[in-house]
């Protein structure tokens, strides 16, 4: 796909690349010719890890209702199936999964933590174990794009969990916003297929980016936009209801996000993460100071990305950051409507689709003028609900 078809298609507000086609169908992974590194359990067999996960998410959810959940088959398949993986990913990302789902089980199995609230926790904390799967064996890819036998075993991974575990969240969102984020995920997918084929790391790259940031958009969307998890705790409150399960889908959703907000938002990132803490009161949130938030953040974020795209203008770098700022932009586009007006919204994503071709073409000069066109509307959504 050329790039400025990419520019066009991953900034339109229904997030459509024109490279979409029919939906990509999960695969069994081959196995590496090669003895996989240690850290790479995940390649062993994604099916069974979906499975797993699957099977745990399931059993904890006949404890919905007063019924009983087998905690002892939960922690077995834990420990046995899934756990390995988890803790390949903390190892990798610095993260503290394992420890977060082994703590939940073990407070679910001796009756701290309703059954309901571990759901979520190995849900969602699960989702995060595979999102951050597909952004290791996409770096994999791009470190043997050279190799295609090799490259195209890790990208089958990474469809087998996406389209396993991934892609329902996604659908789930897509029909509450009217998105089609599936459609530009599958799109994406299949421009990796092609740029494997052809050997080209910039198109994969650029792939990448539309899958990661179309992910963090979906995070969001249960979390902290309009038919969030913030707003649905809220509303629960005004009902006389204490919604600790709502309360902790969105805790949990949100660590998928918040070590990325954290790094250029702090202040709002650690905002989010006490509000949706489950030591904190439901009565203490309020949905639309969650939101402005989330807003702030990504518009902090987004720039963030151009400043990193300037700094290395003329390099692949310089471009995939300009598309990563492009993309924080499309995750809060209707937001941005509320603050900015359509018509200020409309002239923001147009002018960081311009500087998205000038950064490609490097085209600096054309950049910097179009950058100073796009940052007074970021610096006003970076000050939203302030």
């Amino acid at each position: 796909m050329s790039y400025k078809k990419w520019a066009i298609a991953v900034l339109a507000s229904s997030l459509v690349l024109t490279a979409c086609g029919s939906k990509e169908t999960a695969k069994p992974a081959e196995q590496p010719k090669q003895e996989a590194p240690k850290q790479d359990a995940q390649k062993a067999a994604p099916a069974e890890r979906v499975k797993a996960y699957k099977d745990m998410v399931e059993e904890l959810g006949k404890g919905k209702d007063g019924g009983k959940v087998d905690f002892e088959k939960v922690e077995k398949l834990y420990n046995e199936q899934f756990k390995k993986l988890v803790q390949d990913r903390d190892s990798e990302y610095s993260e503290k999964l394992d420890q977060e789902i082994s703590s939940a089980i073990k407070a679910g199995k001796e009756g701290s933590l309703k059954s309901d609230i571990v759901k979520q926790v190995v849900d969602k904390l699960g989702q995060k174990v595979f999102f951050l799967t597909l952004r290791h064996n996409f770096k994999a890819v791009e470190d043997n794009i050279a190799d295609k036998e090799k490259a195209k075993a890790e990208l089958d991974q990474a469809k087998a969990y996406y389209n396993g575990v991934l892609k329902s969240t996604v659908e789930k969102r897509d029909t509450a916003y009217q998105t089609q984020m599936v459609t530009a995920i599958d799109g994406a997918l299949k421009d990796m297929d092609a740029a494997i084929e052809g050997g080209k790391k910039l198109d994969f790259s650029l792939a990448k980016q539309v899958v990661d940031k179309t992910l963090m958009k979906t995070f969001y969307l249960a979390a902290g936009a309009a038919q969030g998890y913030a707003y649905k705790v809220e509303k629960a409150v005004a009902e006389g209801k204490d919604p600790k399960t709502e309360q902790a889908e969105g805790w949990a959703f949100y660590q998928s996000l918040h070590a990325y907000l954290v790094k250029s938002a702090k202040e709002d990132a650690e905002f989010i993460q006490n509000k949706f803490d489950l030591k904190t009161s439901t009565k203490d949130i309020k949905a639309d100071e969650i939101n402005k938030a989330f807003v702030r953040g990504f518009a902090k974020v987004a720039k963030s990305e151009y400043k990193e795209s300037f700094e290395n203008f003329g390099k692949d770098k310089g471009a995939i950051t300009a598309l990563e700022g492009a993309l924080f932009i499309n995750v809060i586009e209707a937001d941005a409507k509320k603050i900015l007006g359509e018509a200020q919204t409309k002239t923001l994503v147009e002018k960081a689709n311009e500087l998205l071709k000038a950064a490609k073409a490097n085209d600096k000069a054309k950049a910097d003028a179009l950058f100073k066109e796009i940052e007074p509307s970021l610096d006003k959504l970076a000050k939203a609900g302030k």
